[in-house]
């Protein structure tokens, strides 16, 4: 053990003997263990909720939306078998897109129409895993009534379960003598889902593409544009630059998730770093408490320090001493903030006892989801502040002269 260490131990396991100066000091490390613990339960949080909220959107929508320009694609079935030929696509998917006006007997709601193909939105979309009752696959039965898939906010507000029949007035309709009439066809209820957001859950709804051509009054096989799912969410870019030159040539519009949902993730990640600046502060104090540890500490080691330094202790030596003493006073706060903010964590990610409004937060819980990287970033700020605390009040007792600290002794 090298002599700073050792001494710099020995000053730490004497603080017990001043009661003062140990107060502080005790101070000092719940300062920052509280600091780290609230890091890191914050910004699990923070990254759960972004992450969660991610994959609600993700799974709702797809990653990579082709769209016509003038709204309706043709000829589409080629240009579905050309879409996932693009290395990187894991699936595509044709899909219709209207809003409608929905009528029941517990009232009338206006909702978002998705028509969607069975076969091939299941490798895209994640609907057949929201499904809580009914089945996706209620779309494809043949009937005189089609069927049709509903969120669990809008069944409920409207009274509905499987088996019911609901109105859908299209915004096509005729014109008449009498004026325009709306066109009205009625669906029976083949299946309710869940996405766990309330947005989506109050106000989407699900029909075949066979449906949505009859009720919006296409006259050919026309649909809204294709849906793609890629293999790496972050990679979208790059495979949406590959699909618009797959795709040239032909009148569609490329734009992925990120374009889509640009500000609400950028306001996402500025809210998680005005949340880090804020909480380190809680640190902050902490190493602020270990500034009047160490001058303290300083004052009553006065000749201590002329001794060692009388002795051949060189200046360099005596603030290493301090600086390795506050420095393991912030380690010690920033092991128990780790010891205090991971197993928090860890419960409110397995029992997700923080429930939330579902129709205040596009979430109903609480989500935790640590990043390694953040966690070694809590780590290294929080260790950074305690060394930057110890630099004055080492450079202080280095500056001693022994000869005047021991003139009176």
């Amino acid at each position: 053990m090298k002599f700073e260490l050792y001494v710099a131990l020995r000053y730490l396991f004497a603080l017990r003997r001043n009661s003062f100066i140990s107060v502080i000091s005790v101070f000092a490390v719940c300062g920052v263990a509280i600091g780290v613990a609230a890091l890191i339960v914050v910004l699990g949080v923070m990254n759960g909720f972004s992450n969660d909220l991610r994959d609600k959107i993700l799974g709702v929508n797809a990653h990579v939306i082709v769209t016509a320009y003038g709204g309706k694609l043709d000829n589409y079935h080629h240009l579905v078998d050309k879409a996932r030929k693009v290395p990187g696509v894991t699936g595509v998917t044709p899909f219709i897109y209207s809003e409608v006006m929905l009528s029941a007997p517990g009232g009338v709601k206006g909702v978002v129409l998705r028509g969607v193909d069975v076969d091939s939105a299941s490798g895209v979309l994640s609907l057949p895993g929201d499904i809580r009752s009914g089945s996706m696959d209620s779309l494809k039965k043949k009937g005189k009534i089609p069927e049709i898939i509903l969120g669990t906010q809008l069944a409920n507000r409207l009274g509905l379960a499987i088996g019911d029949t609901v109105n859908l007035l299209s915004p096509t309709g005729t014109k008449s003598a009498a004026g325009f009439t709306p066109k009205v066809s009625v669906f029976r209820l083949g299946g309710i889902f869940r996405t766990g957001m309330y947005e989506y859950d109050s106000s989407l709804a699900y029909i075949s593409n066979v449906a949505a051509q009859k009720l919006l009054g296409f006259n050919r096989d026309f649909v809204s544009g294709l849906e793609v799912r890629v293999d790496n969410v972050y990679a979208v870019d790059r495979i949406g630059a590959k699909l618009k030159k797959t795709l040239a040539g032909y009148p569609v519009s490329i734009r992925n998730w990120q374009q889509m949902n640009a500000n609400l993730f950028a306001a996402l990640k500025l809210e998680k770093t005005a949340m880090f600046i804020i909480l380190a502060m809680i640190v902050l104090v902490g190493s602020f408490s270990i500034v009047t540890t160490l001058v303290m500490l300083v004052m009553q080691k006065t000749r201590d320090i002329a001794v060692l330094m009388s002795m051949g202790a060189r200046r360099k030596s005596i603030r290493k001493i301090f600086m390795l003493q506050g420095t393991l006073i912030g380690l010690i706060g920033t092991t128990i903030g780790y010891l205090i903010g991971i197993p928090v964590a860890l419960l409110l990610k397995k029992y997700q006892f923080i429930k939330l409004p579902s129709n205040v937060y596009p979430v109903d819980y609480l989500p935790v989801q640590m990043d390694l990287l953040d966690m070694t970033l809590i780590g290294v700020a929080a260790f950074l502040l305690c060394f930057l605390a110890t630099l004055y009040p080492a450079r202080q007792a280095a500056k001693l002269q022994p000869a005047q600290a021991l003139r009176y002794e």
